[in-house]
């Protein structure tokens, strides 16, 4: 509840996210984007999935944290399973493109960890998300 009421706090969040956004970004790892209320995985979505697969088997000291999120609407409850469901989507077909199972944790966000906070369908499109986060390098 502080965090929520403490601006700084989501500022820093923000800020973090963004950082971690751009690690991945310099890996090559793109984001896997969701319709409302959705779980599968988009055409344009198997394309980054299938270049992420390449770039985990060219680093196999890699491992990877898919996270799950969800844009604001909706309860947390239903949101973090929706969050876990996207995760999970983007780690089984990565390990069906190749990756092992073991090099991939998941998680869920929910609607707890917005990329965008405007109250908009552009901004929601972009927290219906897969996130992948490089979380070692062997």
């Amino acid at each position: 509840l502080l965090a929520k009421a403490d601006p700084s706090g989501t500022a820093r969040q923000l800020e973090e996210m963004r950082a971690e956004q751009a690690a991945s970004a310099a890996a090559g790892l793109r984001d896997v984007f969701f319709g409302y209320d959705s779980w599968t995985i988009t055409e344009e979505g198997r394309q980054a999935l299938s270049r992420d697969a390449d770039w985990m088997k060219s680093n196999p000291g890699a491992l990877l944290k898919v996270e799950g999120h969800c844009d604001d609407r909706g309860t947390s409850a239903y949101n973090l399973v929706l969050g876990e469901k996207r995760a999970k989507a983007v780690r089984n077909y990565l390990v069906e493109l190749g990756v092992s199972a073991n090099r991939l944790s998941v998680v869920s966000y929910g609607k707890e960890r917005p990329f965008c906070l405007e109250r908009a369908e552009s901004c929601y499109q972009q927290n219906r998300r897969g996130h992948l986060v490089v979380r070692s390098m062997k």
